[in-house]
């Protein structure tokens, strides 16, 4: 029997808010820089002038705040975040869903616009088979920054389901995403459901015929197809 996928997303989906702003924020914490506050204003206008790209605001706060950190230091923090993040920082309705399809046998994906320096630790956290999220890259045993793969935003998530799809032939995929910009991979699975999304997101959602749900609160978690 074909084994149906369940794709998540990690940020406001399974979580009630960023991982991403408060993991560099911890590691400034651990490893503090004098110059914190002028990277995040130089990366903010660059985002904010130059095309409001996410992919490059992602690339430049790491470079600032975190190249040339070691291998061990990005291990010991990423585990002590993720290990950190409490049972309040995660939906219920999400944990219930995650439950269930673990329950069904189905395949469990995250897929994640953040950072592959800690969501591959979320992953394994919640018992994920597989993890696909955004890259970083390394110079040896340092951290360079620069990102190794495209950023797992909009129609970049459509493509890694429709790889997915190659890989799992005749697999039914349902899908979690909170976001307009999820939408686009939302609108090509078997079974999705727009979560915790925006008044917007949600306008569109239903106009797709995309049903929503609110995660946020145990009495009411989303079905699951």
């Amino acid at each position: 029997m074909t084994r149906s996928l369940a794709v998540f997303d990690l940020d406001g989906t399974i979580t009630r808010r960023d991982t991403f702003l408060p993991y560099l924020r911890g590691w400034l914490r651990h490893h503090p820089r004098r110059n914190w506050i002028w990277v995040m204003l130089a990366a903010l206008c660059r985002y904010a002038f130059g095309g409001r790209d996410r992919g490059r605001l992602k690339s430049d706060l790491i470079r600032g705040l975190m190249a040339a950190a070691t291998v061990t230091e990005v291990a010991a923090w990423s585990h002590e975040f993720v290990e950190g993040l409490d049972d309040a920082m995660f939906c219920p309705g999400a944990l219930e869903a995650i439950a269930r399809h673990r329950s069904a046998g189905d395949r469990l994906v995250l897929l994640s616009a953040s950072v592959d320096l800690y969501v591959p630790r979320i992953g394994a956290r919640f018992g994920f088979d597989e993890t696909i999220c955004t890259g970083v890259a390394w110079r040896g045993e340092r951290l360079d920054g620069a990102l190794a793969t495209p950023n797992r935003r909009g129609g970049e998530k459509l493509r890694c389901v429709e790889s997915l799809r190659v890989r799992f032939p005749g697999s039914a995929i349902a899908a979690y995403g909170n976001s307009g910009s999820d939408l686009a991979h939302l609108r090509s699975v078997e079974h999705p459901i727009l979560v915790n999304g925006g008044r917007e997101a949600r306008r569109l959602a239903r106009s797709f015929g995309i049903p929503v749900a609110d995660w946020r609160n145990k009495s009411s978690p989303a079905p699951v197809s």
